[in-house]
């Protein structure tokens, strides 16, 4: 069974009522750190979930040639950015 990191967040409330959450993903081999923009008031393990998911989402589509069709529907995802640490 494969351990998953441990993802630590923080949240800065915006002027438009969203929160601004930056993560910071501690892996051993692959540290990370991000931002999501989340929309009205969530519970905290509602957050860190959709930010596995998301993560989860890019990893599955790096091997996914289609997204560089110009029939494909790839769309970037504005509200969530992932770093390498």
């Amino acid at each position: 069974m494969e351990k998953s990191p441990k993802i630590r967040i923080v949240s800065k409330l915006l002027a438009s009522g969203n929160h601004q959450v930056k993560f910071f993903v501690e892996d051993e081999v692959h540290p990370r750190y991000g931002y999501l923009l989340v929309h009205g008031d969530r519970a905290v393990s509602d957050v860190i979930e959709e930010i596995r998911e998301r993560m989860e989402s890019m990893e599955r589509s790096k091997m996914d040639l289609n997204r560089f069709s110009f029939k494909s529907q790839w769309r970037d995802d504005h509200n969530f950015y992932l770093y390498s640490a």
